[in-house]
């Protein structure tokens, strides 16, 4: 590869920011990488890592002459990003983000973004339940979707840089309206993790279940559920918070789906159990053949027999 940026400033540096820090540096997509985050142990710790060039606890430095400024923050903390960084900021600098919830931040960033940098809503879909610097590998993008929600006055030849650098890491890349870019996340990122929240809640809160029970028989499918529902709650609570429309559309379809299916387990209907359970193991073939899972038990997860 050839460098793309001269100088990448990375804001954040959880499981989303190493993992770009570890591409970058591999693939030799800039000559410097500077990171920023404010909390001067996880700085500390992204530094013995060795994730970047240069270290700092301040946004606004961190940005000076950086050619691409990656936000990786939960996108609650967006705007506040945004007025740090503002007056630091490269005339010509692209600016872009990586969250889960696309038209408030756009509302919270745009506003403080000057008219000569370009700033580009972005959103990978990638990740693990993990966080903080040492969740982060090299080629957690690769073959993964990165969707950008261009504003109305994206110049075309930085969005194509943009696009170059996503696609260098071996993403996939699409365009879409911020609103239906949030209506489709509801459904397939947002509503799974707040059910799996739910869910092992529920089971916490059960005075028939222990703890010691619930623990132990985890290998059926309330494994799976936990595995989401340990993500990082800050984050989550900020998608839900930013995102409520569209889950809350989302959560009172669920409800009805949810009602129906509670219907026909109640009066014995077979025939609708089986025709649900068919449609949606259809949907599981069809997200493997399109590469974004693999056909193995557990997901491919690693098992201690796997290392015999």
């Amino acid at each position: 590869m050839s460098v793309l940026f001269d100088r990448i400033a990375l804001i954040g540096i959880g499981l989303i920011g190493s993992s770009l820090a570890h591409d970058i540096r591999r693939l030799g997509l800039t000559k410097e990488i500077v990171v920023a985050t404010r909390s001067a142990d996880t700085l500390k710790r992204a530094e013995e890592l060795g994730l970047g060039d240069r270290y700092t606890t301040s946004s606004a430095e961190a940005v000076k002459h950086a050619d691409l400024i990656i936000v990786s923050v939960p996108v609650g903390a967006s705007e506040s990003v945004a007025k740090e960084i503002a007056g630091n900021l490269k005339p010509g600098a692209i600016v872009t983000d990586v969250g889960s919830t696309k038209a408030s931040v756009i509302a919270q960033m745009q506003p403080h973004m000057p008219e000569n940098v370009h700033f580009i809503p972005g959103h990978p879909l990638a990740g693990t339940e993990k966080s903080g610097p040492d969740a982060g590998f090299p080629g957690l993008f690769e073959g993964r979707w990165c969707i950008f929600t261009p504003v109305a006055s994206t110049d075309e030849t930085a969005l194509k840089r943009l696009r170059g650098f996503w696609e260098a890491l071996g993403s996939k890349v699409d365009e879409m309206d911020a609103e239906h870019h949030d209506k489709v996340l509801a459904i397939v990122s947002h509503l799974p993790h707040i059910i799996a929240y739910n869910i092992v809640g529920t089971a916490d809160d059960l005075e028939t279940v222990t703890e010691s029970e619930v623990i132990k028989y985890s290998a059926s499918g309330f494994r799976d559920f936990t595995r989401l529902a340990a993500s990082d709650p800050t984050m989550w609570r900020d998608v839900c918070l930013h995102n409520r429309d569209a889950i809350l559309e989302m959560l009172a379809r669920f409800s009805e789906d949810l009602a129906y299916l509670q219907r026909a387990i109640r009066w014995g209907e077979g025939d609708k159990i089986f025709e649900l359970f068919t449609r949606t193991r259809a949907i599981r073939r069809s997200i493997v053949q399109a590469g974004q899972d693999v056909d193995a038990p557990d997901f491919g997860r690693p098992h201690p027999l796997d290392k015999k």
